[in-house]
């Protein structure tokens, strides 16, 4: 399994569900989405926050730091608060959304490439050049 044009399409597809969603906030998925290294990852969204996966199917990865509003509201907007990889890892508070993706692309995981076309799981046993 290797990383393809379809893979890319999940991603790409899942960016344009985002753009102009209520779940999140309209500054904090443009910031992303300008952001190359992020751009090519999963974007899913929970509790109004902004996740990142290096897969495209669920349970989606948890080794990318977040970003959530620190007051939930119209817009879900800023402040935001950078967490993660777990949601015991607090990385910090920023004041606008350019701030907060900053963080979040300072603590990108080595080599964290292009969304793998599978689960964490599938992604796992890729990495590590053994056979499904």
């Amino acid at each position: 399994m290797t990383t393809s044009a379809s893979d890319a399409d999940k991603v790409e597809a899942a960016w344009r569900e985002l753009i102009g969603s209520d779940r999140v906030s309209a500054e904090l998925v443009a910031a992303a989405y300008a952001e190359p290294r992020l751009r090519q990852l999963f974007p899913w969204v929970g509790m109004w926050e902004l996740h990142f996966s290096r897969c495209t199917e669920q349970r989606w990865t948890w080794d990318v730091p977040y970003v959530g509003p620190t007051a939930a509201g119209p817009g879900h907007a800023g402040p935001y608060y950078v967490e993660g990889p777990s949601r015991t890892q607090k990385v910090g508070r920023a004041d606008t959304a350019q701030e907060a993706i900053a963080m979040v692309v300072e603590r990108l995981p080595p080599n964290c490439g292009p969304a793998f076309d599978g689960t964490p799981e599938e992604l796992a046993v890729f990495e590590s050049g053994r056979d499904l």
